[in-house]
């Protein structure tokens, strides 16, 4: 596979992997192993939470938005003018 990077960005995994030791063949390597595993954590714990808010809200355990609203605005640093 070949992969054309913009002159920038191949700079900076050259620099990556300069700093790390390291062939920029390896070091992008492990980088998009490292984002696509990222990638895929982020997507599990999105389906996992929304799972629970479906299984939370079948089970009658809801709360009217206008409170959870309230509620979040109350948190928020007031906007000064």
């Amino acid at each position: 596979m070949t992969i054309t990077l913009s002159a920038d960005l191949e700079a900076r995994l050259l620099e990556r992997a300069a700093t790390a030791g390291t062939d920029p063949s390896q070091m992008a390597e492990a980088l998009l192993v490292a984002a696509l595993d990222w990638e895929a954590q982020e997507r599990t714990e999105a389906i996992t939470g929304i799972q629970r808010g479906l299984e939370s809200s079948a089970a009658g355990r809801v709360r009217p938005a206008a409170d959870v609203f309230a509620e979040m605005r109350a948190r928020l640093p007031q906007a000064k003018p």
